[in-house]
């Protein structure tokens, strides 16, 4: 791959993360809505039944892949994704009931970015251990700043 590609790369990649996490706060709102007229758990599971129709959709109108090659993954505990994502979702309703969407999301995407330093820092669950880096723990500390200044009254 040339450096040119590695740079379009980058840059689709920088514009599906900001989709993703505006997606994500959406998504949010949007089951802390339904939550209103049902339960946290109702809603979590319409969540993750919609979410498996869409991906069923799509797999039919792309792919076709066997959809048992899933299975094939190791560590089995990889498999677990779905489960946390039903956890994802309870929790990020939960928070953005008590705090409310922007508050909730600065400490969710706090937590994502200290966490996931923290799996490549330790080369956990596969990923390629990195080493550590000062600017990255500066810019952890200015994201808990803030943090601090957003809730600052």
């Amino acid at each position: 791959m040339t450096e040119a590609e590695k740079e379009v790369e980058s840059m689709i990649g920088f514009f599906i993360a900001l989709i993703s996490g505006a997606l994500m706060s959406v998504q949010g709102v949007f089951n802390t809505q339904v939550t209103k007229s049902s339960s946290i758990w109702t809603a979590s599971a319409f969540v993750q039944l919609s979410a498996l129709a869409v991906c069923l959709g799509a797999w039919v109108c792309t792919d076709r892949s066997n959809l048992l090659e899933v299975f094939r993954v190791e560590p089995k505990y990889m498999l677990l994704g779905g489960a946390i994502g039903a956890f994802i979702t309870y929790t990020v309703i939960k928070s953005m009931d008590m705090l409310g969407p922007a508050r909730a999301v600065m400490l969710i995407v706090v937590a994502q970015l200290a966490v996931a330093y923290v799996i490549e820092l330790f080369g956990w669950f596969g990923v390629e251990k990195q080493p550590w880096e000062w600017r990255k723990a500066i810019g952890m500390a200015v994201a808990v700043a803030g943090i601090v200044i957003f809730k600052w009254k």
